[in-house]
């Protein structure tokens, strides 16, 4: 239904989409202005990199900055050229990608599409989707820029077969919950965005960017709410229907130059965000009928509203020395207006703003010209989202608008190399320390509540690599150490209805939904025109609710993969398979913090396997 991605801890908590972190797709935002983000309509088919940056420096980004992904597209460049990719795995799964980048004159283009349909590794947990993503751009007088994104993803009645208890896992980890496929559990999700940059040099070293972007995106779901659970007239239904419209703009000004005789480099703007969202809820049945739109439950009008501004500079101020400065400051509105008022649910209309400002200091040595040492601090802001002020813990109706944001302090110390051969490793010694922590309070009947619970402290260390062994050998390897703990103890419901919090969670208890270590491995073999490669993943136990009294045990899964490629004068043919979890391991996927019946658990696939074609063309030739 939604991708979960957490950097060093941040984002863990989230039950679907991405929170506290900020994701970016060609330069547009892709993390709505409340801090709520999806990775659904990134486009893989045409990208051409995907970065991640994590650590102090992410504070730079404002809001919910725990982290931040970009994906970019390949830019168009003549001659015409393009691919077409056609795969076929387990349970059913097809997938189609096709793209189109080519330029002449000054305009660039570059299309790219695909689709995707599975039956589902479980019961009830079939799905598709398709997404298909424009990137237009032009050459300006004075070498300047336009580009223009626009993206479109759409992912109909996606089923969910909602999480399972340990002994469901042991009798049968594929199956579904028997209250899925009583009220037909499921997700539609459609988003269509549009945006638009500008880059202007203007002399003496200036230059000018300004970025808008607009976008609308509508979420239906369905939950596993029991019916006489709707009969409290505070309760806002079994079925979410969420419309969002959002957009922004983003102005800076960047100059190049020195100070001192070194290289000087200042960028300062400010942007301005804006999202009107329609949340409905309605009953999840009409009359003995489970899983169907009833009686409406709940109908608000919510707006959030952001406004920042920023400074930066970078500054080589000795030969091997350098230094990067910058602040962020943060103002965030957040307002409702209840539109379902009855004798027995008063209006629940209010406001709450936050607000922060959110400064980064970084110093990097370069005692070679292939090794870099850094030490960078920072401060980071994560404002509730919607969806984590849309149900309160004790409750009521409307919204909790009693949260507060979570601030954190983040120190970093790491090293970077890299030689001529492609060799590179990379290591980082991390800590964030933060305040009034989000978590959340309780997940029952796939709806989730969250709270503030005091100080919570991340730390650890990674260590990555990608090595050259021999002419047709290399080797890639990442593992990463993460202690993360609440340092608060605090109060917590375990009972299914509980609203009144009364067992003690003590301080220095780890956060669930994070694992102590996870690494990766993948040696690859590529001799002429073949490639065979094997993978090895693994994670830890991993705690999925606040009392830690149950973990998800850690695995280890192995993996391998073949292609072949053939090469023509017009493009290249390459024939790939592949097989995942070689081994047919048992194990955890992804855990439910806190799931109110005990449903922690969604169990990974067993063994599968996949077959693909990629043709690769261009109009001149060659691959």
């Amino acid at each position: 239904q939604d991708t979960q991605l957490s950097i060093r801890g941040f984002g863990a908590r989230s039950t679907f989409g991405v929170r506290g972190l900020r994701l970016y797709a060609d330069g547009i935002p892709a993390t709505m202005p409340d801090g709520q983000g999806q990775v659904s309509h990134f486009s893989l088919a045409g990208a051409e990199r995907i970065e991640v940056l994590r650590g102090p420096f992410s504070a730079l980004h404002g809001n919910s900055s725990g982290g931040v992904v970009q994906i970019w597209s390949a830019d168009g460049a003549a001659p015409m050229h393009g691919h077409v990719q056609a795969s076929a795995g387990r349970d059913a799964s097809h997938a189609l990608s096709a793209s189109l980048r080519g330029a002449g004159g000054v305009l660039g283009y570059a299309f790219a599409a695909s689709a995707f349909d599975t039956d589902g590794w479980r019961d009830h947990s079939a799905a598709k989707r398709t997404s298909f993503n424009a990137r237009l751009h032009a050459a300006l007088p004075g070498d300047g820029r336009v580009q223009l994104v626009a993206n479109r993803f759409d992912a109909p009645d996606a089923q969910d077969p909602l999480g399972l208890t340990w002994a469901q896992v042991q009798a049968d980890p594929r199956q579904a919950t028997s209250a899925a496929t009583q009220f037909d559990t499921r997700k539609s999700a459609r988003q269509e965005q549009l945006g638009l940059r500008v880059e202007r040099p203007v002399g003496g070293g200036h230059a000018l960017e300004a970025m808008a972007y607009a976008g609308r995106r509508g979420i239906e779901q369905v939950l596993a709410l029991p019916v006489a659970a709707q009969a409290n007239p505070l309760n806002a239904g079994g079925v979410i229907d969420l419309d969002s419209d959002y957009g922004g703009v983003d102005l800076r000004w960047r100059w190049r130059g020195s100070l001192g005789g070194r290289a000087l480099e200042v960028t300062a703007g400010g942007n301005a965000d804006r999202q009107r969202q329609h949340r409905r809820g309605y009953e999840n049945f009409a009359g003995s009928a489970l899983g169907v739109r009833g009686a409406l439950r709940r109908d608000e009008r919510n707006r959030v509203d952001n406004l920042d501004q920023y400074a930066q500079a970078w500054w080589q101020f000795a030969e091997r020395w350098s230094l990067l400065a910058g602040a962020r400051r943060s103002e965030v509105r957040f307002r409702s207006r209840d539109g379902y008022v009855t004798a027995a649910n008063p209006d629940d209309s209010g406001r709450v703003e936050y607000s922060d400002t959110t400064p980064v200091l970084g110093l990097t040595f370069a005692p070679h010209r292939d090794w870099r040492l850094y030490l960078s601090a920072g401060r980071g802001f994560e404002t509730p989202t919607f969806n984590e002020l849309g149900y309160r813990a004790d409750g009521g109706a409307g919204l909790a608008f009693d949260l507060r944001p979570a601030t954190s302090r983040n120190v970093e110390l790491g090293a970077k190399w890299r030689n001529a051969h492609g060799a590179r490793v990379e290591a980082a010694l991390f800590r964030a320390d933060t305040d009034d922590e989000l978590a959340v309070a309780r997940n029952v009947g796939g709806r989730s509540s969250f709270r503030n619970v005091g100080r919570a402290r991340r730390e650890g260390a990674e260590v990555s690599a990608s090595l050259p062994l021999a002419e047709d050998w290399s080797l890639a390897l990442a593992w990463t150490w993460l202690d993360a703990r609440f340092r608060d103890g605090f109060p917590i419901c375990t009972a299914a209805g509980c609203t009144a919090p009364s067992v003690l969670v003590p301080a220095g208890t780890a956060i669930p939904g994070t694992a102590r270590q996870q690494a990766f491995a993948r040696v690859q073999w590529q001799p002429r025109d073949w490639t065979f490669a094997f993978e090895a993943q693994g994670i830890s136990a991993m705690g999925v609710n606040d009392t830690g009294s149950e973990r998800a045990p850690g695995h280890v899964l192995a993996h391998v993969e073949a292609a072949r490629t053939w090469r023509r004068a017009r493009g290249s043919l390459r024939a790939f398979a592949r097989v995942d979890n070689l081994f047919d391991r048992d194990h955890v996927g992804s855990v439910i913090v806190n799931e109110g019946n005990g449903r922690y658990y969604e169990p990974g696939p067993g063994r599968g396997w996949l077959l693909g074609l990629r043709w690769n063309w261009s109009a001149a030739g060659g691959d």
